[in-house]
């Protein structure tokens, strides 16, 4: 293990050359004949001394945009043109592949940078251990919604309560529960006093970060995730593998997770009503509930299996280290 400097809330040059030094004395010192660089700031920093140092293969993961592409105001415009430089200067490397996990996204990224198509791979997320996440059988008490993520306001924590909370006003039995935690280096972050109201309130129950997923899907009629936009959600895919029906957002990343109106239903993000209106719609139907769940599962086991997903990767690698 090599740590590196790095902080992923700033923004500021002097983190960002700390860095890329960073980087730069441990691709120096381990001459890596292949780096594999994931998420924003590694495939930016990590790309760029990539380049410098000739690095015989690289493979730049996009798990998303990120925060920057969804915020907004002038430091936010300044900042999307700062990163859309970067990104032309480390993808015009002829010994780069870059993942991507949604056609948007793809999109988005060649338009800016002329990335040519034969250094472009699509991989639909992660991947999911199918024998870990398995399909079990529905709640049968108090129908249980969940929304499991980082506690981000563009996770769409907040339509969710929202949802939850005119659900309630409509007399509608069900228990509204989050599983996550807040994440204070991110500038997306909720707050803990905003946690503590909603208890308060009742509106919803606050499970905190849980490391046992599949046992937490099990406890779940409904899968939320109202988000602003994603790479391809992991919890989506882990829904759909333990045979949930799923509500989500019609952005890019989310609606690639699922088949609209087969594994789940899409909402326009941002809109609590039309949320509560989806979630309603489920927790009335406990039938459609059963048959999402099914297809969620064998959509899961025909494109979500963790085992095609690391064979698609180590013929990037191979492809890569044969063109040496």
């Amino acid at each position: 293990v090599h740590p590196v400097a790095f902080d992923r809330s700033s923004t500021g040059l002097f983190n960002a050359i700390a860095t890329i030094f960073s980087l730069w004395r441990i691709f120096v010192t381990v001459r890596p004949d292949l780096v594999h660089l994931v998420t924003i700031k590694p495939v930016l920093f990590g790309g760029l001394v990539a380049r410098l140092v000739r690095v015989p293969g690289v493979v730049a993961a996009v798990s998303g945009l990120g925060f920057i592409f969804v915020s907004q105001g002038i430091k936010a415009v300044f900042r999307r043109f700062l990163v859309n430089l970067l990104y032309r200067l480390v993808f015009h490397n002829k010994n780069i592949i870059v993942i991507f996990q949604n056609p948007d996204d793809k999109k988005v990224l060649i338009n800016l940078t002329d990335l040519p198509d034969s250094r472009v791979k699509m991989i639909r997320g992660s991947g999911v251990n199918l024998l870990k996440y398995r399909c079990t059988q529905l709640n049968s008490g108090v129908p249980v919604v969940l929304l499991a993520s980082r506690l981000l306001v563009d996770k769409g924590v907040r339509e969710f309560v929202e949802a939850a909370r005119l659900l309630r006003c409509q007399g509608v039995t069900a228990r509204f529960c989050l599983v996550g935690e807040l994440d204070p280096e991110n500038p997306a972050s909720l707050t803990m006093a905003e946690l503590v109201d909603w208890q308060r309130e009742e509106v919803v129950e606050f499970w905190g970060p849980r490391t046992d997923m599949p046992e937490v899907f099990s406890l779940a009629n409904v899968v939320v995730l109202p988000s602003y936009r994603e790479g391809l959600p992991k919890v989506l895919l882990e829904a759909a593998a333990c045979g949930r029906a799923v509500v989500t957002t019609d952005v890019p990343g989310c609606r690639d997770a699922i088949e609209p109106g087969t594994t789940g239903l899409l909402v326009p993000v941002r809109n609590a009503e039309s949320l509560a209106r989806a979630i309603e719609q489920l927790l009335i139907a406990p039938e459609r509930q059963l048959a999402m769940g099914l297809a969620g599962r064998q959509l899961a086991e025909k494109e979500f299996d963790v085992r095609a997903v690391v064979d698609k990767h180590m013929a990037i690698y191979r492809r890569l280290l044969a063109s040496r």
